[in-house]
């Protein structure tokens, strides 16, 4: 199968921070539309079994490890994946938060909020300016972004959330002012409660919401409750 581009047809999906739940959902859900899933995480392990999946289902997948909180390398990643795919129809920058950095506000530090910020913030602009380039030269594309609740719900109990999501979320407004007239579609989908199965939000609901800010943008935010 071979890449192709354009919004609906079938040019790659890069999932960054595919994990098991929603990244490996995303993948699967747009792989059912025709687009070959390029797959980044720091688990190799992890990430071949999400791309075996993938291929046993008849799908192209291509998996290459990063570490998100180095732009540097992040920007690796996603030169690989494009030398094999080619430059990406759909990023979805969806990584998982670093449970061991939340607590209460009155006791989150300054290299608390320096880990939160590399993963969030800092790795999803390490993202797009690796992959907004071929984007733009093409015309067309679509970034993606997830969050989780804190993101319209701070609590001083999650205090390094709260703060990552609402510089993330100011990062994605800004991109979805700028770019949109150049071709490129930005969306976010903020997720209220937990995702797992059995739980608040199954994987492939979150994934569903994703593949429709792809296919028929709107708003720009999707709230999930």
């Amino acid at each position: 199968m071979s890449p192709r581009t354009g919004r609906h047809g079938g040019g790659p999906v890069f999932v960054v921070g595919a994990g098991p739940g929603i990244g490996a959902s995303v993948a699967r859900r747009f792989a059912r539309e025709g687009h070959p899933a390029g797959l980044i995480a720091r688990d190799p392990g992890r990430l071949q079994s999400i791309a075996d999946d993938l291929r046993k289902d008849g799908h192209t997948a291509a998996a290459v490890t990063g570490d998100i909180t180095d732009p540097g390398d992040i920007a690796r990643a996603l030169g690989e994946l494009t030398s094999t795919l080619g430059v990406p129809d759909v990023v979805c920058f969806s990584p998982l938060p670093a449970i061991r950095l939340i607590r209460p506000v009155v006791d989150t530090t300054a290299e608390d909020v320096e880990g939160a910020l590399a993963l969030t913030v800092v790795g999803a602009t390490a993202v797009v300016q690796a992959v907004l380039p071929g984007m733009l030269d093409r015309g067309s594309g679509t970034l993606l972004f997830t969050t989780g609740g804190a993101a319209v719900r701070p609590s001083p109990e999650r205090a390094v959330s709260a703060v990552a999501y609402a510089g993330l979320s100011s990062y994605v407004d800004l991109l979805s002012r700028a770019l949109p007239q150049r071709g490129i579609n930005v969306g976010r989908v903020t997720i209220v409660g937990a995702v797992g199965p059995g739980l608040t939000h199954e994987p492939a609901d979150v994934a569903e919401h994703l593949w429709r800010r792809h296919a028929s943008p709107a708003e720009t935010v999707t709230v999930l409750t």
